[in-house]
């Protein structure tokens, strides 16, 4: 593939997702195969779930799962869209291997899986892969002016978005957002711009008192 030509491999963590209508065993490896082909790589890093399948037992899926890990197909396992309860039984459906992560929304305006999941992935050594973590655009545009200057006083010339993103890094060692990173700039200025400092507990609690 053109797009990681002249990048060591060994350098990239690669993730992909295998979509719920092929959660079927078969279709699990032949759609694991395809997108190495179009990759054009020998492994994946993290192969997700996509989302969850109540017609396809998890057993048949995982089963897949740990057979592309035992032929070095792909290192991790993972999943994305599941409930805690779906989370618990497709840990329980592996019989090697520990499910690596969950993709799932989080944010400062939508945080419901601070009651279950954050909790049970913090015990287990699961990572989140948090998505949407602007959530949707709305802490961008409602985000308070005073709230913006305040953490700017104290760690230096800030954007929302970094805002918001260091807020899920400095209350969680085991969640990473993913955001946006659609051109150059998000990335090299953006995106880096979260890195390096950290949000104070009380900065933390000061967020998530004025914005809900």
């Amino acid at each position: 593939m053109k797009l990681l030509g002249g990048f060591d491999r060994e350098e990239l963590f690669i993730a992909t997702k295998v979509w719920p209508t092929h959660l079927r065993y078969n279709a699990v490896i032949k759609a694991a195969k395809k997108s190495l082909k179009r990759l054009g790589v020998k492994y994946i890093d993290l192969y997700q779930i996509h989302f969850p399948n109540r017609r396809v037992p998890i057993t048949e899926t995982m089963r897949a799962m740990e057979c592309l890990v035992d032929n070095g197909l792909i290192r991790f396992i993972g999943l994305s869209n599941f409930n805690l309860g779906q989370v618990i039984e497709a840990q329980n459906a592996l019989k090697k291997y520990e499910i690596a992560s969950i993709q799932m929304p989080y944010s400062l305006v939508d945080r419901r899986i601070e009651n279950d999941i954050i909790p049970y992935t913090r015990k287990n050594g699961m990572a989140v892969i948090a998505y949407y973590p602007l959530g949707h655009g709305k802490l961008i545009s409602r985000f308070p002016r005073n709230a913006l200057e305040t953490i700017s006083r104290n760690h230096g010339p800030k954007t929302v978005a970094q805002i918001v993103l260091n807020w899920i890094i400095s209350k969680h060692e085991h969640v990473f957002p993913i955001p946006r990173a659609s051109n150059p700039d998000h990335v090299g200025g953006e995106n880096l711009g979260v890195a390096g400092w950290r949000l104070t507990e009380e900065e933390i609690k000061y967020l998530e008192g004025i914005i809900s």
